[in-house]
């Protein structure tokens, strides 16, 4: 089944011809990727093609990926010299998520700064939309970017992030939190490590992807009038560039921007402290789970009790489900135990000395129960701490910078 392609006359030349055969053909009622999703269906997912050209610019090369609400694909500019790539993310028909992340990347295009963190936040180069039987996709063109914290955790001895990467992500996240929060006054509300991606200083992971895509074909299903890829994944390049903050599908905007009442943006802050144990230490701060492995509120509460010690009154007066918990003095009621030797000095196991007491010290500015008293992204930078060690990443000069 060849691609669809439509490209102005002039720029026919500039696009390639996949091999119409020669890759392994996978049995149509075998679910492959982005159909496992339990809301997956024909219709709400763009069937893109390898080879296909959108806006009479961008050519697909293959496939990247696939999240919850989208599959990527590493893409041609072909309107731009030596056909830079981009990375092509097609979203799922209807996507509140989409809608979410598109209207955040266009709020953050929009502004006018000389925030440094601004550099650190991934940049919509353009965006529009397919229409396929009465269906409309978003889509949204970004540049491409390299392997994620995540993976970079996942290769590491033991899967845990070495003291000094851990300060060097840490420090262009918070760069890239000031900037979100002071300037452009939004929230990310999904910061994991699978979310920040380091930039690519080597484009040739690309021709590589490119030429295997010619060369070796990629496993694929044919359903009617569907083709469902298989996803190729870059190779490890041998240097990488800084950090980027990515995937702003959760993202909101604070509440007093749009109802003029007060709000907080430590939300953000807060998730920060819980990627850096998990990055750091190899588990979660919170399992938030009891003894029968069931999540519970409860559960979580009593962690949170034992690290933090009880919340101030003062907290616990702005909800009535903390009357669920705690007492009317404050005190803990709920029937799950508080754990006992569960503290940030029992739990870290990697530090020691006056190292362990600046980092447990550095937790407790992200960690803390009224989200204003948690220290902001600005003055975490500040930490000593975080600027103990030097790291091997720099800033990239703006004048430098193609956003």
């Amino acid at each position: 089944m060849p691609p669809r392609v439509f490209v102005r006359p002039l720029a026919q030349h500039l696009t390639q011809h996949f091999p119409p055969n020669g890759f392994k053909l996978l049995a149509s009622d075998e679910k492959l990727e982005e159909e496992n999703w339990e809301w997956y269906s024909a219709e709400t997912y763009y069937s893109v093609r390898i080879g296909e050209v959108f806006q009479l610019r961008y050519q697909i090369i293959g496939k990247l990926g696939y999240g919850a609400h989208s599959t990527v694909w590493l893409s041609r500019d072909l309107h731009r010299s030596a056909h830079r790539y981009v990375t092509l993310k097609a979203c799922e028909r209807g996507s509140a998520s989409a809608e979410c992340e598109l209207a955040a990347y266009q709020h953050l295009s929009s502004l006018t700064t000389e925030n440094v963190g601004a550099l650190v936040i991934r940049q919509l180069l353009d965006s529009f939309t397919i229409k396929a039987n009465s269906n409309e996709y978003q889509c949204m063109i970004h540049e491409p970017l390299g392997m994620s914290v995540k993976t970079l955790q996942q290769l590491m001895p033991n899967q845990l992030l070495s003291e000094d990467a851990l300060k060097a992500v840490l420090k262009y996240l918070l760069l890239a939190l000031d900037c979100l929060h002071s300037e452009a006054r939004m929230i990310h509300t999904d910061l994991q490590a699978s979310n920040i991606h380091f930039r690519v200083e080597d484009s040739s992971i690309f021709d590589s992807f490119a030429k295997a895509e010619m060369k070796d074909l990629i496993s694929r299903k044919i359903d009617g009038d569907r083709i469902i890829y298989e996803s190729r994944g870059l190779r490890i390049p041998k240097k990488t560039g800084p950090p980027v903050l990515c995937d702003f599908g959760e993202a909101r905007f604070a509440p007093e921007v749009i109802l003029d009442i007060p709000w907080s943006y430590e939300v953000d802050i807060w998730n920060v402290g819980g990627m850096v144990w998990s990055l750091f230490e190899g588990k979660h701060l919170f399992s938030a789970r009891g003894p029968n492995g069931d999540q519970l509120n409860e559960y979580h509460l009593a962690e949170m009790v034992a690290i933090l010690g009880l919340p101030p009154l003062e907290f616990l007066q702005r909800s009535q489900t903390s009357q669920k918990y705690f007492s009317e003095d404050g005190s803990w009621k709920a029937t799950t135990a508080v754990p006992e030797n569960y503290s940030l000095e029992t739990l870290e196991t990697r530090l020691s000395g006056d190292n362990k007491t600046s980092f447990l010290a550095f937790m407790r500015k992200l960690l803390q129960w009224c989200p204003e008293r948690r220290c902001t992204a600005k003055q975490l930078l500040d930490d000593s701490w975080l600027n103990s060690l030097m790291t091997r990443f720099a800033v990239v000069a703006k004048n430098n910078q193609t956003r």
